[in-house]
């Protein structure tokens, strides 16, 4: 089993690595200059941390908080955003794009030959990946970022799903959270290909960065696993008030409204405000996902409505009873406190069972 997570740790974080090191030479490719190599040195913050993480938590995760995603989202992000900054001077041609792949075709035929007829196999599998990088290097550019969007997407969804999980997090909830993400990640990719493709706004640098900030913003929510995991409180003099208990009562669903409200869905529709009604840019699908926002922030401000109605209530129905109002998240310590009364009432009824019975008051 130690051996399935230190595998799990490493092979995930070797892909981080990889798709990491694809948009670094991407960067390079497309700017034509050498110095952007160095945004590859990033990727050692994730070799620091995956070492940290087999000498001190043997391979599994922290709670509440993954580094490993974090620091993938430090090292990849960079690249995406010179990318997409630069995406605005590329333009696809379909026949000279034809033309590179038939000529990188024949390129490869014909080193496929020679290897055959003088050179040995070593020299055959040489040539076939020069030719096969040659091959890629010909597709268009707004593909390779697109194609770079998806797979960063997967690789968190994946990604976070091939990590050791720690003892704080049970699989039940680990799958929430990867069908929470998969959803997620949908509606960030939808909102950066489909906004960003807009003519009127490649043209303009300035909604260009204010796009990518936002992307950037909604995508810090993948390292936090909150979304599933209540804070543990204690049944302490700070923690009985009020908000203290409603953060404790109900810290996923608060968190997950909060998402919606401050890091995507309220971000997402703001941006989209802005371009219909300073900008004056309109489509179908701006105004179809403009509305589809303003829908799920109305949602999530019914649902914080809603339980924070239960709350109330919840609280007036235990003062009416005259008990404490101790945090609901620890069934255990209550449990055993309820235990001990059982005990102690069961008690007193079998050493006393006669008197009992007959002073009890009916109940009519």
């Amino acid at each position: 089993m130690e051996l399935m997570v230190l595998l799990n740790a490493l092979v995930t974080r070797l892909l981080f690595v990889l798709h990491s090191l694809i948009g670094v030479w991407r960067v390079t490719a497309v700017k034509k200059e050498p110095k952007y190599w160095l945004l590859a040195l990033l990727n050692l913050l994730l070799c620091l941390e995956t070492g940290l993480t087999l000498k001190f938590k043997q391979g599994r995760g922290y709670k509440w908080f993954s580094p490993a995603i974090f620091l993938y989202l430090i090292c990849t992000v960079p690249s995406l955003w010179l990318l997409e900054i630069h995406h605005g001077t590329q333009y696809c041609g379909n026949e000279p794009g034809a033309v590179q792949v038939n000529v990188s075709n024949q390129d490869f035929n014909q080193s496929r030959d020679s290897s055959h007829g003088s050179e040995g196999t070593d020299h055959h599998i040489i040539q076939t990946a020069k030719v096969f990088v040659n091959q890629l290097s010909t597709i268009c550019e707004t593909v390779w970022t697109l194609a770079l969007h998806q797979t960063f997407l997967l690789l968190l969804v994946v990604g976070r799903w091939l990590l050791p999980i720690g003892v704080e997090i049970t699989r039940d909830q680990l799958s929430q959270l990867l069908l929470m993400f998969v959803g997620t990640a949908a509606d960030i990719l939808e909102f950066a290909s489909e906004t960003l493709d807009i003519e009127d706004v490649r043209n303009n640098y300035v909604l260009i960065n204010a796009i990518l900030a936002v992307w950037t913003w909604s995508m810090l929510q993948f390292p936090l696993d909150l979304a599933v995991q209540h804070i543990g409180c204690k049944p302490a003099a700070s923690t009985r008030r009020i908000p203290s208990l409603l953060l404790c009562r109900y810290s996923a669903e608060l968190w997950n409204i909060g998402v919606s409200l401050f890091i995507q869905d309220g971000p997402f529709f703001i941006v989209r405000s802005i371009l219909m009604g300073h900008f004056g840019i309109f489509n179908q699908m701006l105004v179809f996902f403009t509305a589809k926002n303003i829908l799920v922030v109305t949602l999530q401000l019914y649902r914080l409505a809603v339980v924070t109605l239960d709350f109330r209530a919840t609280i007036l129905q235990k003062s009416r009873k005259g008990e404490v109002s101790c945090c609901p998240c620890e069934p255990y310590e209550a449990n055993i406190h309820a235990t001990d009364d059982q005990d102690t009432e069961m008690k007193e009824f079998v050493a006393f069972p006669p008197k009992e019975e007959s002073q009890a008051p009916s109940i009519d």
